[in-house]
């Protein structure tokens, strides 16, 4: 079975992140997003994953492969665009990768999402419902944000999607597309090798044909393609962790590490910090004595110094934040970023190579 990951984006909403490795590079959850997207894939029978990378994504992307290609035993490929093609147009550019004579869907995923992927629910779904394709649709509280998918009941369940109204004044329905589809070989001959839309162009004309479904995600889901929501999906995901994984988490103990925190076994803590809730800390990284870390990131190689604070916010790689320091509310430091030592205040900017 073969996959799809649409990681053609230029990460703006992440910068500074982004100006020093691609996005889907960025670390969450102390591994590379994307990672999280093809361990679930390979779980769910996937034995070649293509990456649809725009013309501009540099080396480090096929360091990546090389590396993956040989730990999790698949074969992993690029297609890669001359120019923008969109959302569709990257499918009609990789249809030879794709298609083999088995003639078995294949997954598409779009490089931003965070979940819980039911891979394997999603492909008897396809096969009872006799989809020609099936996205994968999550439950938002407030619906006039988004895209809606319009359901209708086949049988006694909505399955069948019967159209789609883009940010709704009236209610219409509570389901978005999160970004996860399974598609026939036969879903390809309807996509020209141009700048095309999936959801604007291709999915509408196959729910015209009633032969569009969608699978209700459960469990958590978020786009971690900007800071705040990648906070907010990281704090989904140590929830996530605690229920199913809780000897990746740090133990919580009253006077050291609060609620759900993971760590890399090579990170250094020093005495009477106070550390979490939802914390990751990377490999490397030297978190001095007294330091309060909440709500946060701190990514690979970076130093926490004595008695900072840094909350709700981002730290890059390499970087330090000096003692006594506060960083707060969605602050980004990209990498090799220094925060100066003392009563520095660092709210909600993103900065990227240079001093404070």
């Amino acid at each position: 079975m073969k996959a799809l990951i649409l990681v053609g984006g230029f990460g703006t909403r992440l910068r500074p992140l982004t100006f020093s490795i691609p996005k889907p590079l960025v670390d969450f959850g102390n591994k590379p997003m994307i990672l999280h997207q093809i361990e679930a894939l390979k779980a769910a029978g996937v034995t070649e994953v293509v990456l649809a990378i725009n013309h501009q994504q540099p080396e480090v992307m096929l360091n990546f492969v090389k590396e993956y290609e040989k730990k999790l035993e698949m074969k992993i490929t690029f297609s890669q665009e001359t120019e923008p093609l969109g959302t569709a147009g990257p499918l009609a550019l990789a249809r030879d990768k794709l298609i083999d004579e088995s003639g078995k869907p294949f997954f598409v995923l779009n490089s931003d999402v965070i979940c819980e992927y039911p891979l394997l629910e999603m492909i008897e779904f396809h096969k009872n419902h006799g989809a020609e394709a099936t996205i994968m649709v999550t439950k938002v509280d407030d619906p006039s944000k988004y895209g809606v998918v319009v359901m209708e009941k086949e049988g006694e369940e909505e399955t069948r999607v019967e159209s789609f109204v883009e940010k709704p004044k009236y209610f219409v329905g509570d389901k978005i597309n999160a970004g996860i589809y399974l598609l026939n070989p036969s879903v390809l001959d309807m996509i020209e090798l141009r700048r095309t839309s999936i959801e604007k162009e291709i999915f509408p004309k196959i729910a015209s044909e009633k032969k569009l479904y969608a699978m209700v995600l459960p469990g958590f889901w978020m786009d971690i393609g900007q800071p705040k929501d990648y906070l907010t999906g990281q704090r989904m995901y140590l929830r996530y962790l605690r229920k199913n994984a809780p000897e990746e988490l740090l133990a919580s103990s009253g006077d050291h590490v609060i609620g759900n925190v993971i760590a890399d076994e090579t990170a250094v803590i020093g005495e009477r910090c106070l550390i979490g809730p939802d914390v990751v800390i990377g490999p490397g990284c030297v978190i001095e004595s007294g330091v309060r870390l909440f709500g946060c990131t701190v990514m690979r190689g970076s130093r926490i110094k004595e008695h900072a604070c840094v909350s709700d916010s981002i730290v890059g790689w390499d970087s330090t934040v000096g003692s006594w320091a506060r960083v707060a509310n969605i602050t980004v430091l990209g990498k090799d970023v220094r925060v100066a030592d003392a009563e520095v205040y660092s709210s909600g900017a993103s900065i990227q190579e240079q001093i404070i």
